[in-house]
């Protein structure tokens, strides 16, 4: 065997396989998938909406760049790291939220949580679920007020996770134990109107403007599943621990036994389908490993139904992420992975 004596060889740190697509190309991907479903809620809710997205995608950009001027680094906007975090800030507004509230939310996610953190890859939280939570806490009374989809009266409405939130709260008969007793307005205007699973899937439902269609996300979804930019574990084990949380303990917020919820409500309402694939699986913000993937998910599906069953807020999916956003440094420390045979080899060391 001849070898090339003039060839050198290259020592150089891990990755080693290389892939074409780059971290912008990747993050385009996800922005041209995400755009059907935010269309779709923008024909719902009108020009307001249309307004809310674009002020939070230009408030994002600028943000970002003029962080990075202040702190003389690269000015790096055409990532689309900037513009993607922008337009899921606008697609978990409600549509009838003023416009200085996603201005504000997105200057909040790009300065405080990304560029005070390092920028892009050093960020501790997603930035757009921190800009919800942000806005959830600041402004909780205009985070709450929904519109019906192709409205054009201005009546607001009650998305089906709130309707069912308010009717527990506000008529609840309690009885000499405590009991909360099951209500005829609850059945009626909730149960019979508000539940119907095949225009909540596609999106004839009031919500956030950009996660009522359930149907548009599935296919987003998809189709990035299929490129391999996003895995799977974090939204199979975050959506199969709600949907088991659901069925298991719902019954009882309706005075009834366990075993007894609808998850499929819980899986169609709310940002749920949105949050599961689209910003729950932030590679930087989230376990290195399966095994961590796993526990993240899981915790952000039990977290989340801990908020909607008993917590005060109908939602709950923006608090879950956040709070495994910063679980995730000590997932990665206890949960590693290791070389074939490193656990022996380090314990026959112990032993000399």
């Amino acid at each position: 065997m001849i070898i090339n004596q003039n060839k050198k060889l290259v020592v150089s740190a891990s990755p080693h396989i290389q892939n074409r697509e780059s971290t912008g190309s990747m993050i385009y991907i996800v922005i041209l998938f995400l755009l059907p479903a935010c269309i779709f809620g923008l024909i719902s809710f009108g020009f307001h909406a249309a307004m809310i997205v674009f002020m939070s995608i230009v408030s994002s950009v600028s943000a970002e760049a003029v962080c990075q001027l202040i702190m003389r680094r690269p000015v790096t906007i055409y990532d689309g790291s900037a513009l993607l975090t922008g337009l899921l800030i606008g697609m978990i507004m409600p549509p009838t939220v003023p416009l200085y509230i996603p201005i504000l939310s997105s200057i909040f996610a790009i300065a405080i949580v990304k560029q005070a953190f390092g920028g892009l890859g050093q960020n501790w939280a997603n930035p757009a679920i921190a800009g919800r939570v942000f806005a959830v806490l600041s402004w909780p009374e205009k985070m709450q007020t929904w519109l019906p989809p192709f409205s054009s009266d201005g009546f607001t409405a009650a998305t089906p996770l709130s309707a069912v939130q308010s009717a527990l709260l506000d008529g609840g008969n309690y009885g000499c134990d405590g009991s909360v007793q099951l209500l005829d307005t609850l059945s009626s205007d909730v149960l019979r109107s508000q539940v119907d699973y095949v225009r909540m899937f596609f999106g004839f439902k009031g919500g956030c403007i950009g996660e009522i269609s359930v149907f548009l996300l599935l296919l987003a979804a998809l189709f990035l599943l299929h490129r391999r930019i996003i895995n799977i574990e974090i939204p199979l084990s975050f959506l199969g621990s709600a949907a088991l949380m659901a069925w298991i303990f719902e019954g009882t917020r309706f005075g009834g036994s366990l075993f007894t919820g609808d998850p499929l409500f819980h899986l169609l309402s709310g940002g749920m389908i949105l949050a599961a694939f689209f910003m729950a699986t932030d590679v930087v913000t989230t376990p290195l490993t399966v095994k961590g993937r796993i526990i993240f998910g899981v915790g952000c599906g039990v977290i989340t139904m801990l908020s909607r069953i008993w917590g005060n807020y109908a939602e709950g999916v923006g608090f879950a992420i956040l709070f495994m956003n910063m679980l995730t440094p000590a997932i990665d420390l206890y949960v590693r992975n290791y070389p074939v045979g490193w656990h022996k080899k380090r314990k026959k060391l112990n032993e000399n």
